[in-house]
């Protein structure tokens, strides 16, 4: 499979200020205009399930868990989810796969305070998927997108899965219960983009929420 679209060469000056050697360089979906994104924006936008959609291309789907374990998140995680200065959370770092290639990297942070109730078995989500548990609730809600574009040897992906080209990534803080998670998305050379909105039904498409705010930069 190709490498997903990237930012038209006629634009190099405006990608140019989107990279950051030292992590995503996350900035709000407005701050990125319909001809910065080009093609990409059809499916980098799209609000419904990414595991839905990756089980749609009818490969075998599949969640291979790096590594989960309590960590303190970085700053910029903290401020998004509204954690508390000391508050350590379980960091989870998983690959999904389509026919055993890598085609999206995925960091979810998971507050301590948010597991209880509903939220508590995400302790031992192994290698489930948290996107099929995420959209399957009723009362979940997300906040809009923050985007990336992170060179493909960026230290926030793994050493295994750095790449020659850059790297579209997206994060969303979902609340589940009124309870925050954080979920970051990057996507490999190995995705394939879908041309146009695909149709999922209602009950697998996010509930934006404005009102959960962003990191704001």
């Amino acid at each position: 499979m190709s490498a997903p679209p990237l930012i038209p060469q006629s634009r190099a000056a405006s990608r140019s200020s989107l990279f950051s050697t030292a992590g995503p360089n996350w900035k709000p979906e407005e701050r990125f205009p319909g001809p910065l994104l080009g093609p990409v924006r059809r499916w980098l936008l799209d609000d419904g399930s990414l595991t839905q959609h990756l089980i749609n291309t009818g490969r075998h789907f599949s969640v291979e868990r790096w590594k989960q374990h309590w960590a303190r998140p970085t700053l910029d995680e903290r401020h998004f989810l509204r954690m508390g200065h000391r508050e350590r959370a379980i960091v989870r770092q998983v690959v999904l796969r389509l026919d055993g290639a890598p085609v999206v990297y995925a960091r979810s942070v998971f507050p301590a305070s948010s597991l209880e109730g509903p939220l508590l078995h995400l302790r031992g989500l192994a290698n489930q998927s948290l996107g099929a548990f995420l959209f399957a609730r009723p009362d979940m809600r997300r906040s809009p997108f923050e985007l990336a574009l992170i060179p493909g040897d960026n230290p926030y992906l793994p050493g295994a899965i750095r790449q020659k080209s850059p790297a579209w990534a997206r994060r969303s803080c979902f609340v589940v219960a009124e309870k925050r998670l954080l979920v970051s998305e990057v996507f490999l050379e190995g995705f394939q983009g879908w041309e146009a909105v695909m149709p999922l039904h209602r009950s697998r498409r996010g509930r934006i929420d404005v009102t959960i705010g962003s990191s704001t930069h």
